[in-house]
């Protein structure tokens, strides 16, 4: 008899269904991009997800952020704003200066 073939963390490489609740919105666009590629809705989410899942892993392992353009532009605007103390921070500078 055969061994069922791992893919070396000990798991088994069968195939595992996964059941995803979809609102008729997301559905269509999904039914929509895999028309699109000529290929089924469930190749396309295992192609798609499991693309990203391994990239947001490979990022976690790398401790890196991966940000679209204009999450960049979102972040570093963030970062450049103006800064406003609270109420608290200003009075714990005061404390802090021993102006209190």
């Amino acid at each position: 008899m055969g061994k069922t073939p791992t893919n070396g963390s000990g798991r088994t490489n069968s195939p595992s269904p996964l059941m995803v609740r979809l609102d008729e919105e997301s559905k269509d666009a999904l039914t929509l991009a895999a028309g699109l590629r000529g290929i089924s809705v469930s190749d396309y989410v295992r192609q798609v997800t499991v693309s990203q899942a391994r990239k947001e892993v490979a990022a976690a392992t790398e401790q890196t952020i991966a940000m679209t353009p204009e999450e960049q532009l979102a972040f570093w605007t963030a970062l450049n704003a103006p800064v406003k103390l609270t109420a608290a921070q200003k009075k714990l500078g005061k404390v802090m200066r021993g102006e209190w």
